[in-house]
């Protein structure tokens, strides 16, 4: 039975993941359990929580309904990290371990920072065009991809998952507002706490994982040429860095 839980980001679900599953086992580091927040993907039909810690019962829920053994270690990005974090917090003996990627938490950040104006135009617009998912998909792989070479797959995979398990605006924007309204612990909430960050993110600037790991003094990684989704475009070096950081606190 696997120890490691992955959590995905705003909007986003288990399949959005990718490859990265198979190239985790593939680095011995277990099979990973893909949980869906709810509003996204085998959740689609519930209505998202309006704050993290709604989403911290969900999971918890989830992990239980799945016969998880706890603790578990976490490899969460964006909105997810919140989540993982706030579950670190609330349930210490639940979490062993943390991998945050590409996220942002106040009081550590701006809200510029946080979500970079030149995405705000194109956010405002997927808003009001929802339904639309060629465009909303396709904006939000220039949002979030560095690597293109695959977009046109990524897009059609993506396309399919929103049909099978569409996402409401209404849970999108709630989501945003979860994320929006979250406030840290100026303290670490696991010893065990691994930030990574994609130096190219175009929708969360990488300061703000920086930041974050200041202010808990916990290691941070940066990745050179990386969008915002990190697991789709380098899921090898993730891998090979989560593997390399377990080796060395073994």
């Amino acid at each position: 039975m696997t120890d490691w839980v992955f959590l995905r980001g705003l909007t986003r679900e288990s399949r959005h993941w990718g490859a990265l599953s198979t190239r985790w086992q593939a680095a011995g580091l277990g099979t990973p359990l893909l949980v869906d927040l709810p509003g996204n993907g085998t959740l689609c039909h519930e209505e998202s929580p309006a704050t993290v810690s709604g989403f911290v019962a969900s999971v918890r829920h989830s992990l239980r309904q799945a016969g998880q053994r706890r603790p578990v270690r976490v490899l969460a990005m964006s909105l997810g990290a919140m989540v993982a974090a706030e579950w670190a917090r609330q349930q210490p003996d639940e979490v062993a371990a943390l991998v945050l990627i590409n996220t942002s938490m106040r009081p550590f950040s701006t809200i510029t920072q946080r979500l970079q104006p030149a995405n705000w135009p194109d956010l405002l617009r997927m808003a009001g065009v929802w339904e639309n998912r060629g465009y909303c998909e396709g904006t939000i792989h220039r949002m979030t991809c560095a690597r293109v070479d695959t977009r046109e797959a990524d897009l059609e995979a993506w396309k399919q998952i929103a049909t099978s398990a569409p996402v409401s605006r209404r849970s999108a924007l709630r989501q945003l507002l979860a994320a929006a309204r979250y406030r840290a612990d100026r303290i670490a909430p696991c010893p065990s706490t691994l930030l990574i960050a994609s130096d190219a993110d175009r929708l969360v600037d990488s300061v703000c994982s920086a930041q974050l790991a200041r202010a808990w003094n916990v290691p941070l990684l940066r990745h050179p040429w990386a969008g915002h989704d990190l697991p789709h475009d380098d899921p090898d070096w993730l891998c090979d860095v989560v593997a390399h950081q377990l080796t060395a606190e073994a």
